[in-house]
């Protein structure tokens, strides 16, 4: 009989060639007392993704943790993101998308011993480095703190506060919500609701290295940021809407947003190619949402 591994790495990517080789040496790189797996789903890259994957398994000593996946077709990055959760063997999943990768090599099993020995809590994350395309060291999205913090769905409800390479959960739900593929965004959602099963534990140590302005996220103008992420709020306010106080805490974020995106259009950006996106009429960024929305609800 197959020995399954305790965790499972979560890896989906498209079109990250110049990238992935830091990203699944780090996974490679952990030092465990469990065994991992490492969920390779290339969404049909035309690059040389492949034949990177296909050496480091050949030649690394820990090559057989890698499971590669190219799919015939492209499935779309949260389509993707979900097939990865959705093969996972492990009792637990780690997250690393194909231009993140991760720093110490005792990350996994710092993590996965905290929840061991912790069965109250569902998630655990830290603090990440973020980086340019370059690899430059920057700072422009989480604040983190510098000690260790508990957190509740209550606290997750205002916010995302886990960034993706941080994250290693329990695996809570063997059959993910039919509405997830159609979310523009992927992970806020899923840790959403793995944060219905327990607490979230946070660690201040700076394990894993976030890169900005390539990836699907990063790459975009705030503008359409904010429309994702409300069309993403409103299908988890409908999920949620037997629990009163998180629906409350989700609606009241939306709402935020929704301000921030009327103020869009009055804010001057001086930088060209970004200039276009925020010029998009604030009729047209509705228009995406309701678009959006509909589509969900004809599913």
């Amino acid at each position: 009989m197959e020995k399954k591994p305790l965790v499972s790495v979560s890896m989906p990517n498209y079109n990250q060639a110049k990238y992935i080789s830091d990203a699944i040496l780090g996974v490679l790189s952990q030092q465990a007392d469990f065994d991992i797996e490492l969920i390779v789903s290339d969404d049909c890259s035309p690059d040389h993704t492949e034949s990177i994957v296909q050496n480091i398994i050949h030649t690394h000593p820990n090559g057989k943790w890698i499971r590669y996946v190219k799919h015939d077709k492209n499935k779309g990055a949260i389509p993707n993101f979900e097939w990865t959760i959705s093969q996972a063997k492990g009792r637990y999943i780690a997250v690393c998308e194909g231009d993140d990768y991760w720093t110490d090599p005792l990350k996994l099993q710092k993590q996965i011993d905290f929840l061991e020995n912790n069965p109250e809590y569902s998630i655990s994350f830290h603090k990440v480095k973020e980086v340019s395309t370059s690899g430059e060291e920057q700072h422009t999205i989480l604040n983190s703190p510098e000690t260790e913090q508990t957190l509740t769905i209550e606290d997750l409800a205002k916010g995302n506060c886990i960034h993706t390479p941080s994250v290693v959960f329990r695996k809570n739900i063997e059959i993910l919500p039919e509405w997830l593929p159609y979310s523009p965004i992927g992970d806020y959602p899923l840790h959403m609701l793995n944060a219905e099963f327990g607490l979230i534990k946070y660690f201040p140590e700076e394990m894993a290295a976030y890169r900005i302005g390539d990836g699907m996220w990063s790459s975009q103008t705030r503008a359409f940021q904010l429309v994702n992420t409300l069309f993403a709020l409103k299908l988890l306010i409908t999920h949620f809407k037997q629990n009163e106080n998180v629906k409350k805490i989700l609606s009241e974020q939306s709402n935020f947003l929704m301000d921030e995106l009327t103020q869009i259009q009055k804010v001057q950006i001086d930088f060209a190619p970004e200039k276009a996106a925020y010029n998009l009429s604030l009729k047209k960024l509705f228009v995406i949402l309701i678009r959006k929305l509909r589509y969900s609800l004809k599913r």
